[in-house]
């Protein structure tokens, strides 16, 4: 399958090591910077043939590959997503999908159209950590789910801003619930039943004067199936990244996940006794190297038979959209001191600029 990379800066190494482990035929790279492209050639030595583009429109239209990945700022995700759909080419777009409900929607209903494939880049969910405690709910080992939380303890500096000034920005970023605590935010909301009806938010900007957005943020969530989830998220750890936790407390069951990228089964009691939780913790343990975890290979590997096959991938665009919808929501609600209901039809971070 031919495959396309659109932006080759920090993730990129992720979804260069999905490719190659999943012998995807990579004839592009594309980056406004040409010394990105090959720092990434450099690094993976990869075949010197493929061609570099700084222009994403022409590589499309001389390429024309099966697949690429959308790895650039957050803001410039749903234009590029839009012109790959246009040319016919499948997707997996990192999270957050866009930065407006509109650009979601664009997206979902263009690629309905043209039939096309997209997925959201929540690579977590691949997890066997995760996957283990997603198979629990789909057996109703929890009984009545009661509430969850998501808790994402993380440091960024300065330093991490410096190297790329769209980061903090509500044009082209948002602040730590939209950038680093998506992921989990994504995974508490997909575990608890995911339709939203009420929501209730603070965020704050604590210590990074120097962004624009918020680098603390909470929220109170209320499902449709009357369960409930609890967010803290935030980006001003002492000295540096604690952990990345999700909580499930159901009638009959409580389970625990944490680790660098909710990784480590930490917790795991049923009333049913089917489990030894010293195998199931010894089991489900991986330990990667950084928070990204090892999902992008499996994420890739489902993607590519999706294409083949013409199924829905296991994560889609419509997946992407609810949690964009629950954190535009928290800060929706952060911002006008109000509880915010769902479904939300239009919003957008550039609607909180100034927030601060």
């Amino acid at each position: 399958m031919r495959y396309a990379l659109i932006g080759c800066g920090r993730i990129s190494p992720n979804h260069i090591t999905a490719a190659v482990e999943n012998n995807l035929e990579i004839i592009a790279l594309c980056d406004i910077e040409q010394k990105n492209i090959d720092n990434l050639i450099s690094k993976f030595n990869i075949n010197k043939q493929i061609h570099k583009y700084t222009d994403y429109n022409e590589m499309l239209s001389k390429e024309k590959p099966e697949l690429a990945a959308i790895a650039t700022e957050s803001g410039k995700h749903a234009k590029i997503a839009l012109a790959c759909i246009e040319a016919g080419c499948n997707i997996i777009i990192e999270k957050p999908m866009a930065l407006s409900l509109a650009d979601a929607d664009a997206i979902i209903e263009k690629s309905e159209k043209m039939g096309v494939r997209v997925c959201v880049c929540f690579q977590n969910r691949f997890n066997k950590s995760i996957q283990k405690i997603r198979e629990a709910i789909e057996r109703g080992r929890f009984g009545k789910l009661l509430y969850g939380t998501a808790h994402i303890r993380w440091n960024r500096g300065m330093e991490y801003y410096k190297q790329a000034p769209w980061r903090g920005t509500w044009e082209q970023d948002g602040g730590a619930l939209m950038n680093q605590c998506i992921h989990n935010i994504d995974l508490l909301c997909w575990m608890m039943g995911n339709e939203i009806t009420e929501v209730a938010g603070m965020t704050d900007k604590l210590l990074h004067s120097y962004i624009d957005a918020e680098d603390l943020g909470i929220a109170i969530i209320k499902f449709s199936n009357g369960s409930y989830g609890i967010v803290e998220g935030t980006t001003n750890i002492y000295p540096n990244n604690l952990e990345e936790t999700l909580y499930i407390f159901g009638e009959k069951g409580t389970v625990k996940a944490g680790g660098k990228s909710v990784n480590v089964i930490e917790e795991w009691q049923f009333a049913d006794g089917l489990d030894d939780f010293k195998d199931i913790k010894a089991k489900y343990r991986e330990n990667p190297e950084n928070v990204y975890g090892f999902g992008h290979t499996p994420l890739y590997s489902d993607m590519i038979d999706a294409v083949k096959i013409g199924r829905e991938p296991y994560i889609t665009a419509k997946d992407g959209r609810k949690s964009l919808e629950l954190v535009l929501a928290v800060y929706k609600s952060a911002a006008e001191g109000n509880r915010v209901k769902l479904p939300l039809y239009e919003c957008s971070t550039i609607d909180f600029k100034g927030r601060f």
